[in-house]
């Protein structure tokens, strides 16, 4: 039996493309896992504090000094990771806002890209614990980026791609809606990301 981890953090809790389109996928989702187990993350709904101090403290104290004050400032990332580390694969749906991911969404991955947890570092540099995990990115943009000059501004899509290998997630397919807030060119967009999506459970 298979886990989905769905991550939605669009700040539209209604009429938003992004979670939309995740609908789309997790009922595609269903149909080949129907037995399949679906945890829904939203954090628009729930929203997660930015990083503190006393956590990235936390995150790099050696198991004999770990106290209870330790403990209560890592609780939600080790409550974040834990949720994480029980899927089998993820789909993260995000808007662009500012060129980049929403910040609840940056919070998010700050809390659960932890040394020890999901990477680790040696002598040859960084490598990601989670290797056996695999992820689907859902992106949406007002704007067209790709194949214009724009593009080079995009830094959402490099970004998510960029910080889930970091923990050894690898991305299997990136779906991307340009143009949402182009009329002419929303309805015949959205129609191709779908189908890319149903394709990815056809094929």
């Amino acid at each position: 039996m298979k886990t989905l981890l769905r991550i939605d953090c669009s700040s539209r809790t209604h009429g938003s493309h992004s979670r939309a389109l995740a609908d789309c996928f997790e009922q595609q989702w269903k149909i080949v896992n129907p037995k399949g187990v679906v945890i829904k993350r939203d954090l628009a709904l729930f929203t997660l504090p930015h990083i503190q101090n006393n956590t990235i403290e936390g995150f790099y104290t050696p198991a004999e000094y770990i106290t209870s004050e330790t403990i209560n400032a890592t609780a939600l990332s080790d409550e974040l990771i834990t949720e994480l580390k029980s899927a089998d694969e993820i789909v993260i749906s995000s808007p662009l806002y500012n060129l980049n991911v929403p910040s609840n969404l940056k919070a998010y991955l700050d809390q659960v890209v932890r040394i020890g947890h999901t990477f680790n570092i040696n002598e040859n540099g960084y490598y990601g614990l989670l290797t056996d995990k695999k992820a689907y990115l859902v992106t949406t943009k007002g704007g067209t980026y790709r194949g214009t000059p724009m593009e080079n501004f995009d830094f959402q899509e490099p970004y998510l791609n960029a910080i889930l290998n970091h923990m050894g997630i690898q991305v299997q397919e990136m779906y991307s809606l340009e143009s949402t807030s182009n009329n002419d060119l929303l309805s015949t967009n959205r129609l191709a990301v779908e189908n890319s999506i149903k394709q990815t459970f056809t094929s």
